[in-house]
């Protein structure tokens, strides 16, 4: 049986889950949706756990990562407990970029470095957000001469800051969003979309949690393809595998697109806005190996 894994906050608004179990019932495969943080859960009599809409974690990331290290000496996990301790603290873009991958530019900052250090142009706009969130949890928008206060803030509440320029090209032509499935021994790609801007105003959040986007089907083009190969392809990736999948989120410069994001543990994957994306997914996951690691 494949447990889908989400949270108890959150089952409700993964609008993925209907159609993987959909699709799980039709191919004949027994599947579930369970939550991380129910206690009553046996996770043992799953023969994969497939991480889902987790998307609760960042407020207990200690929990939660220690909840993946427990689930996986049960059953199968899926993307692997090394996966998700390097995806889910967004350092691992400086570790890409270090090998060649075009990533956004990112600053990061840890608690304790004086966050009047940070170099910034006051007349620029920059992205500020935690290193460990979700979605666009924590993400604003701010005028250089406010992020040293919007760092600060962060600081105080003990999480490393991370300070991006931000890419005004988004206002036009939105982000696009790359969706891989995989087996266990290869990923394919599935389907892509785009993404309107989310931080050109105030952020609306859905159930508190996640952030309202307007998401709409995309053919990648192939300088996007490229790049998403080259993410996949990096040596830190590389280490990574096998994989269930990944979700490469990408922006638009002028110089071309660069990496935003790297999902490889609970990312939406939109499967509703690609017909047979969800069956697709499904004809993966059912052939995951099962035994643990």
């Amino acid at each position: 049986m494949i447990g889908f894994v989400t949270a108890t906050s959150t089952e409700s608004l993964d609008t993925d889950l209907p159609l993987l179990l959909e699709s799980c019932a039709r191919a004949g495969k027994p599947a579930r949706s369970v939550a991380w943080d129910d206690p009553s859960v046996d996770w043992a009599e799953f023969d994969t756990a497939i991480l889902r809409s987790t998307w609760d974690y960042p407020a207990r990331y200690d929990e939660f990562l220690a909840w993946v290290e427990r689930v996986a000496s049960m059953t199968r996990i899926w993307n692997a407990p090394g996966v998700v301790r390097w995806n889910t603290d967004k350092r691992y873009l400086a570790e890409l970029a270090a090998e060649g991958v075009p990533v956004v530019p990112t600053t990061f900052v840890r608690p304790g470095t004086p966050a009047d250090g940070l170099v910034v142009d006051p007349k620029a706009t920059y992205v500020v957000k935690p290193s460990v969130a979700a979605g666009a949890l924590g993400a604003g928008r701010h005028p250089g001469a406010a992020v040293g206060r919007r760092v600060a803030d962060l600081h105080a509440e003990g999480r490393t800051a991370m300070v991006q320029p931000y890419l005004e090209e988004i206002e036009r032509d939105g982000e696009t969003v790359l969706v891989y499935v995989g087996d266990g021994s290869s990923l394919r790609f599935s389907h892509a979309v785009s993404k309107g801007p989310i931080l050109s105003s105030e952020i609306e959040l859905e159930g508190g949690i996640v952030a309202v986007e307007e998401i709409a089907g995309h053919t990648p083009s192939d300088v996007e393809l490229a790049v998403a190969d080259a993410v996949l392809a990096a040596p830190a990736v590389r280490r990574m595998a096998p994989l269930a999948y990944a979700r490469i989120d990408l922006a638009p410069t002028p110089t071309g697109p660069v990496l935003l994001e790297l999902e490889l543990t609970e990312p939406s994957l939109h499967l509703g806005r690609s017909p047979g994306a969800a069956e697709l997914a499904v004809d993966c996951w059912r052939r995951l190996p099962t035994d643990r690691r």
